[in-house]
């Protein structure tokens, strides 16, 4: 509703301008109590604290990624890594007939999970040694971007799925390619 609101204003007439700008403003001080209270509901618990400390510490888990999976995937740390990548939908399946053999595409899941794990992805693509490693390592075998990122994608939540299970910190060594 914010995005849209603020493209309305781009397009708005003089006197219905001012009357936007202060609805994109109370949106802003709605999203910010919500997320304050949201921070406060999570602190408040000490099994919701502690995961969410568990999940922060590894390298390009910010709050919203946190805050998401503790939400949206309460079966982080129980499911395998290749259902958990299936469930969130970033597992490639394949579109094999035949003998025709076709693209491996990603699709279905839970796709706000999805997207906020796409910038968690990109985010540690910069500042996570084991990720970023990975990306570089399938960009240098030729692979595009998008691919390599949607990979990566895969790595973190089974880095995070596998953290979950074991209830161990993040451990850069710990981790193998």
């Amino acid at each position: 509703m914010l995005v849209a609101e603020k493209n309305r204003l781009g397009r708005a007439s003089r006197a219905v301008a001012p009357r936007i700008r202060a609805h994109i403003q109370w949106l802003e001080l709605e999203l910010e109590d919500l997320d304050q209270g949201l921070q406060q509901t999570l602190r408040r618990s000490p099994v919701w604290r502690e995961r969410d400390d568990l999940l922060r510490s590894v390298p390009g888990v910010a709050r919203q990624l946190s805050v998401t999976l503790l939400s949206d995937l309460p079966e982080l740390g129980t499911l395998g890594r290749r259902q958990i990548a299936a469930l969130v939908g970033v597992a490639a399946m394949n579109r094999d007939s035949g003998t025709k053999r076709g693209r491996r595409m990603v699709s279905g899941g839970r796709a706000r999970i999805r997207a906020v794990l796409y910038m968690g992805a990109l985010v540690a693509t910069r500042h996570n040694p084991v990720i970023h490693s990975f990306y570089q390592r399938l960009l240098a075998a030729g692979k595009p971007r998008k691919l390599a990122l949607t990979a990566c994608m895969r790595k973190l939540l089974t880095i995070l799925n596998s953290m979950g299970k074991s209830g161990q910190p993040w451990n850069p060594h710990a981790i193998t390619s």
